[in-house]
């Protein structure tokens, strides 16, 4: 059984990861505990925006996810502008940070690094931001994120776990490979398929396009023909 920490590290290097960017922090001591003895080579620059941006040049240089591990509160603010640079040009980037305790979320004590919702700041520079409230929702937290890098228009994710459960356990077993998808654009595996489809099929019916919908009369008329 591995905690929430040695899993997003083994399931990272399992993925093809090879590089994260970041700066240690009180915040994130587990992560780093984890990342001891790990195939990953870990980067840190002098300030996180310093880290959001290596990450972004990593990711256009090597075609890979540029991952960034990254301390609550002023961590996070300061990656911001990296992130919403990533953003615009459609760069992928995975950004873990901590956050602070479960049992304290939203609760506005004052505590160290403390806002009232990371989540929803971050979640203007990023394609989503998440919070793992249950260990349970980690991998499927990473397997939507490396799913959004091959298949959407990528751009940064954020994934935030809170401080209690970064060495929580959890059961789910590590997933050999990411979730499989096309890339945008034309692959010829894919055009391979959908040709087959097409000829197996006796009545086709395409829906093209991001806002693509069809009208109920039109598509009955459709059913009918």
């Amino acid at each position: 059984m591995l905690s929430c920490s040695q899993f997003l590290i083994q399931q990272l290097e399992l993925w093809g990861v090879e590089h994260v960017f970041g700066i240690p922090g009180v915040h994130t001591i587990e992560l780093y505990r984890s990342l001891e003895g790990s195939g990953l080579r870990h980067l840190s620059p002098r300030h996180e925006q310093g880290a959001g941006f290596m990450a972004d040049g990593y990711a256009r240089a090597s075609g890979k996810p540029g991952v960034c591990f990254i301390i609550t509160g002023p961590g996070m603010s300061n990656i911001m502008t990296a992130m919403g640079q990533a953003l615009a040009d459609s760069v992928p980037m995975l950004v873990v940070s901590s956050v602070g305790r479960l049992d304290t979320l939203g609760s506005r004590q004052g505590r160290l690094h403390e806002l009232a919702s990371q989540r929803d700041m971050v979640s203007n520079v990023a394609r989503f931001s998440q919070t793992i409230l249950d260990p349970e929702q980690l991998p499927g937290a990473l397997a939507r994120a490396f799913a959004l890098f091959k298949a959407a228009r990528p751009g940064p994710v954020h994934i935030e776990i809170p401080i209690d459960l970064l060495d929580a356990p959890l059961q789910t077993p590590l997933r050999p490979n990411p979730p499989l998808f096309y890339s945008a654009g034309v692959t010829p595996q894919a055009i391979e398929t959908a040709a087959s489809w097409l000829t197996e099929a006796s009545r086709p019916l395409l829906l093209i396009g991001g806002a693509v919908h069809l009208q109920p009369h039109r598509f009955s008329a459709w059913l009918n023909y």
